[in-house]
């Protein structure tokens, strides 16, 4: 499928952003840790990173499922997936298993099924219902998911909202939808629970995809 114009948008931003994206996360990189244990990886297990930037995640994922477990990722900006290449070229001649792709979310097809997926500060393709779709038809019941990222402020804080707004801006398309970002991955998934980070500004929350029927 061609790419969409929201996602050569998204391109053109990751262009801009990717040589300097390593040293800007430090912020958040507790939050990435409380998101990969939320996932309650097991050694052997196998683990989608989505949307997997420039593979900062790759690490601290494969400690948890260990030698014998398999690392399956993605990212669609041709930038940062040249980063996130390289860091799979070293671990794999250490002798880790990772499978990484340069495909858009509404595009990839896994090449196995996960028993987990890290949705960790993808902001535009928890807002794409397209992405969702391609993603979730993919991933067994009981998969289970973790997901972090921005968020508007609570009701009695709106004026903050431009400095969220302005802080995902660089990075997101769709950095106008924060008001309950996770709303198209949530009807996907059973137990599904959240909490607030950064003071409000963010959020990490986590499930178990749901199985078929009612």
């Amino acid at each position: 499928m061609a790419p969409t114009p929201d996602n050569l948008r998204s391109i053109r931003k990751y262009r801009h952003t990717a040589s300097t994206y390593d040293s800007t996360t430090g912020p958040t990189w507790p939050i990435r840790l409380r998101c990969i244990e939320l996932l309650r990886l097991d050694p052997g297990d196998t683990v989608l990173d989505v949307g997997c930037g420039t593979g900062l995640s790759f690490e601290p994922l494969l400690e948890q499922v260990g030698r014998g477990g398999r690392l399956i990722a993605f990212e669609q900006s041709p930038e940062m997936h040249a980063q996130a290449e390289q860091r799979a070229q070293g671990l794999r001649a250490q002798g880790w298993q990772v499978e990484l792709q340069c495909a858009s979310a509404e595009d990839v097809r896994l090449p196995g099924p996960p028993d987990a997926a890290l949705f960790h500060y993808v902001h535009d393709i928890v807002r794409t219902p397209a992405a969702v779709s391609n993603l979730f038809a993919q991933l067994p019941p009981g998969t289970r998911l973790a997901l972090a990222g921005m968020k508007f402020f609570p009701w009695w804080l709106a004026p903050l909202n431009l400095l969220a707004w302005m802080k995902n801006r660089p990075y997101n398309v769709r950095a106008h939808e924060l008001n309950r970002p996770w709303s198209l991955v949530e009807p996907h998934l059973q137990g599904f629970s959240w909490k607030p980070t950064q003071g409000g500004m963010g959020y990490i929350g986590s499930g178990r995809v749901k199985g078929a029927g009612p």
